[in-house]
């Protein structure tokens, strides 16, 4: 078919920021669409056809004009969290020409003098703020882009609520335009309830001495979820965490969730990583509801319900880990079946029955059978002693 789709990032400083393949892409285009707001940045000496997207934004009508000759303006750089990268998903490359601009990130970065390679870039547009929980920690900047002119106060509240009220921000409005304009202070003291739409938030984490520290390396302190009782505890989940072996993009299957802990430590291990935790509990799933936002990763997919009905039509998954449930008739089976092949399927058990099942299991499929002991340290009167929690059985194998 050939490239039909000719997508030219542009700035806020319009045409005139424009190289000469952009330029004349522009000078020949049969038909130009984009946001309003691009269209009236083009002159007059434009003369294709102007069209501008949708409202609400759908791409159907500019792919049902695929093999004619259309030009798309797109903000910056259309592959960083643009247009170019959305379309790259449903056209093949052959059929598109992306000239990109300078992006607002690039920008700032040139403003700040921070070097992009060192600076984790997030983006509010259309996506949960409590994603932003996962990137703080003392010390790191930051570049996020926002959804609109309430973003940098709302940033600075939830700062100040995780006990990064010290934070610096920088907002930098309009950048690369004749408007451009650069707002600083502290999240505790932001006095800006809204500024322009279009803008960058910079940030540079500081907090209270008494944060509590939350790594992305598997084994959270217990006290960093809410949950009933119904927990795997710390020592364990990290040894747990350890044998399901989290890859980026891979997906996880957290199998009688209770708090979620498991699923919500394998997508912190990476941005990538994706979960979906299997819960009966209404009072648990409420649990897993809040400890996803409070941890940084709104993007894990509760399913209430109880395995293993419930796991009827889930995407297949990379591993799996059974923590509840192990003993409803047809989980392990459902699971193995559903289970990628080259996947991993840990399983922790901690009554006798459960203990039965994991042993015949591993006689039938093989595996490697762990048993963990753990006992901390408490006080018995003017002295201490061990206190041993209840002992764990953990089946690991991998799926031919």
């Amino acid at each position: 078919m050939g490239r039909w789709l000719t997508v030219v990032g542009i700035g806020e400083d319009g045409y005139a920021g424009l190289g000469k393949a952009a330029r004349h892409a522009l000078l020949q285009a049969k038909r130009i669409v984009g946001a309003p707001r691009q269209l009236e940045l083009l002159p007059a000496c434009i003369q294709a056809p102007r069209e501008p997207w949708p409202t609400p934004f759908d791409l159907q009508p500019l792919l049902r004009r695929r093999g004619e000759p259309v030009c798309l303006l797109a903000s910056g750089d259309p592959m960083l969290y643009g247009i170019g990268a959305t379309l790259s998903r449903q056209l093949p490359q052959e059929e598109m020409h992306i000239l990109p601009a300078p992006s607002s990130v690039s920008l700032a970065a040139a403003r700040l003098g921070w070097p992009l390679q060192e600076t984790p870039i997030l983006s509010l547009v259309a996506r949960p703020l409590a994603a932003l929980n996962l990137y703080l920690h003392p010390g790191r900047r930051l570049l996020i882009l926002s959804q609109d002119g309430h973003s940098p106060a709302q940033v600075a509240r939830l700062l100040c609520e995780r006990g990064f009220g010290q934070s610096r921000l920088s907002v930098l409005e309009h950048l690369g335009g004749s408007l451009e304009r650069r707002l600083d202070g502290l999240a505790q003291d932001w006095p800006f309830a809204e500024i322009a739409a279009l803008n960058l938030i910079a940030l540079e984490c500081r907090c209270e001495d008494d944060t509590p520290r939350l790594p992305v390396s598997g084994g959270l302190p217990d006290e960093a979820f809410r949950h009933d009782g119904q927990l795997t505890k710390r020592d364990i989940r990290a040894v747990t965490l350890a044998r399901l072996a989290p890859c980026p993009g891979e997906l996880l299957w957290d199998i009688g969730a209770g708090s979620g802990s498991i699923g919500i430590e394998w997508m912190r291990s990476h941005p990538s990583c994706r979960a979906i935790a299997v819960e009966a509990d209404e009072g648990r799933q409420a649990f897993i509801r809040h400890n996803r936002d409070a941890l940084g990763v709104p993007g894990l997919h509760l399913v209430a319900g109880e395995a293993p009905a419930a796991l009827e039509g889930l995407e297949t998954p990379d591993a799996i880990f059974i923590g509840g449930g192990l003993t409803a008739p047809g989980t392990l089976e459902q699971c193995w079946q559903a289970l990628k092949p080259g996947g991993r399927l840990v399983a922790n058990a901690v009554t006798l029955q459960s203990e039965a099942l994991l042993i015949d299991w591993r006689q039938r499929h093989g595996g490697e059978l762990l048993r963990m002991e753990i006992a901390q340290a408490r006080p018995l009167g003017n002295f201490d002693t061990w206190r041993q929690a209840l002992p764990i059985t953990l089946l690991h194998l991998f799926k031919p």
